[in-house]
């Protein structure tokens, strides 16, 4: 058995096609972990969802800030394959943790200062929201960039929308852990009270790796600590997967 990542798919079938033929995917045997964003910019999102659903077991989901908002926009669809696809894209997590892998898979990443049962945690509270009856009335308010920063006595709508947003929209962070979202480009070219949040965040299990995507301007990389994996697929770049259960190897097919 083979466990392999996959990067930002956003809807773009024909690449993830070619992408599982070339790492040889076989349902049966092999795993697939997808870091989000598995929909909404490109030409087949449906085509994108009825494949990844097809996998059932063998493919672990977590949700994206574009996923999350391909649910708001079809929260009153009537149409039956769109609200099948919706309701089984609500369920999926926000964080998946694999002890034996020692891996950590979200969209964006992990808010300095959390370690990894608050990380749980705090998914978990964004995942009872979604899959509650009412759970279009958080998608209507989850938009926003406040609060910004992490505190235990946030509640209500804003302690959600800071959860969702460390998840699915983060990239870099102040010397205090607040969130910034003026820069999106690689690490590098930022301001300089800003730094990515991978290099301020340190409180997760010794060997605990995060597989994580949504910062196309990073591409596909691999450190003892950190996997990357949007490589831009949707803006004509790549579509990237990384073997996780051996020694990590990058392999990417091009996206027209």
């Amino acid at each position: 058995m083979a466990v392999w990542a996959v990067g930002d798919v956003q809807g773009c079938l024909e690449p993830l096609d070619a992408l599982l033929d070339g790492i040889g995917f076989e349902p049966g045997r092999d795993r697939l972990w997808f870091c989000g964003d598995l929909v909404n910019r490109g030409p087949d999102s449906a085509g994108v969802l009825t494949r990844v659903r097809g996998f059932e077991d063998a493919a672990v989901v977590v949700l994206g800030n574009h996923d999350l908002h391909w649910l708001a926009q079809q929260a009153h669809e009537q149409d039956p394959e769109v609200r099948a696809h919706a309701e089984w894209l609500r369920r999926r997590p926000l964080a998946h943790f694999d002890r034996d892998l020692n891996c950590l898979l979200v969209h964006a990443g992990v808010l300095p200062g959390w370690d990894l049962e608050q990380v749980l945690a705090r998914a978990a509270e964004v995942e009872s929201v979604l899959r509650d009856a009412h759970y279009r009335d958080f998608l209507a308010d989850m938009y926003g960039d406040v609060p910004n920063s992490w505190q235990d006595e946030l509640a209500g709508t804003g302690r959600l929308r800071m959860i969702v947003n460390a998840f699915t929209r983060m990239r870099m962070v102040d010397a205090r852990g607040r969130l910034d979202f003026s820069y999106k480009g690689p690490p590098g070219g930022q301001p300089p009270y800003l730094a990515p949040w991978f290099a301020r965040a340190g409180r997760l299990p010794a060997g605990c790796r995060v597989v994580f995507g949504h910062w196309s301007a990073l591409g596909c990389f691999v450190t003892d600590r950190h996997i990357a994996l949007d490589s831009g697929c949707v803006w004509g770049g790549s579509l990237s997967a990384v073997r996780l259960d051996g020694p990590p190897q990058c392999v990417s097919v091009p996206c027209g």
